[in-house]
């Protein structure tokens, strides 16, 4: 199985995405419940633009796992590429509930707090992310102009 997911992303990086997915899926014909196969798929079903099959995938996981960190981090994201800020806010909320030190989740809600027009909030969980050592915060708060 580990197989199958390493050959699907491996044909996901040469631009073959819907070989990848047909990987993905032979991989949870073998086991249903490898989490990671689930969160490979949903990805790359994204890249396509096939949104309500990636968070059909995060939805999967985490219907058996409420806890998945990665489940909530992607599917948010998801959701803020759909424009869902709502739902996105409480999927990277939940995500820091669970890993408290989860920078990507603060730069994410940073993001959606942008969009929502909450620019000092922004301002702060990107600021929070660069304290952890994130790197990229540095841009994003400069790209933002924070103080």
């Amino acid at each position: 199985v580990s197989q199958s997911r390493y050959r699907a992303m491996t044909q996901f990086r040469l631009s073959h995405p819907q070989e990848a997915i047909k990987l993905l899926d032979e991989a949870l014909l073998f086991d249903s419940l490898n989490y990671n196969a689930y969160i490979k798929r949903g990805f790359v079903k994204g890249s396509v633009g096939n949104y309500q099959g990636e968070l059909s995938d995060y939805n999967t996981v985490l219907k058996f796992d409420s806890t998945h960190v990665q489940a909530y981090l992607s599917r948010g994201s998801a959701y803020s590429k759909l424009k869902k800020y709502d739902l996105a806010m409480n999927d990277f909320n939940k995500v820091l509930m669970f890993d408290a030190g989860n920078y990507e989740a603060y730069n994410n809600r940073g993001f959606v707090k942008k969009a929502l027009g909450d620019f000092d909030g922004a301002c702060r969980d990107w600021t929070y992310s660069k304290k952890m050592g994130n790197q990229e915060a540095i841009i994003i708060l400069k790209n933002n102009h924070c103080k």
